[in-house]
């Protein structure tokens, strides 16, 4: 199919047309992180995309209009793996932040004890978790995540 647009081709197969011009398609741009950045709430930092406000998208308000979560147990641990995976992600790049370290181990912790707790409450979170006590009794109607299923 043959291009009806004469500033297209002029402009090579690598470049978009601007106003009387070629320009490259994109820039792309990734901030260096500060040691010991400012940082979200897990809740926010998982409604938002990034624990890092530094590193928000330019839609950033579009996406948390669109991901508004009720406070439950399941979101909460959501919300604390988000932020382990994130603080992970920073440590790769900043592995003597001592603080972010200790908040990263703490994370570790609430995670590890609120998947306890809410297992005791609710059932397996994943099929891994079942015990041979259990058989293969997955989770019973209703599901954490269908309504009611977190009462």
């Amino acid at each position: 199919m043959e291009n009806q647009n004469p500033s297209a081709t002029s402009c090579g197969s690598d470049k978009g047309s601007l106003p009387g011009c070629c320009a490259s398609l994109a820039f792309p741009f990734v901030p260096m992180q500060e040691p010991n950045p400012v940082r979200y709430s897990r809740m926010e930092a998982l409604q938002t995309g990034t624990l890092f406000p530094g590193l928000d998208l330019p839609f950033k308000a579009a996406i948390q209009q669109k991901t508004k979560m009720a406070n439950t147990a399941l979101v909460e641990l959501m919300a604390l793996d988000f932020a382990i995976d994130e603080l992970g992600l920073y440590l790769v790049t900043h592995a003597q932040d001592q603080e972010v370290l200790q908040l990263y181990w703490s994370y570790i912790k609430l995670a590890r004890e609120g998947r306890e707790k809410y297992q005791k409450m609710y059932g397996p979170l994943m099929q891994t978790d079942l015990t041979p006590e259990d058989g293969y009794a997955w989770l019973k109607d209703p599901w954490p995540w269908d309504e009611g299923g977190n009462d």
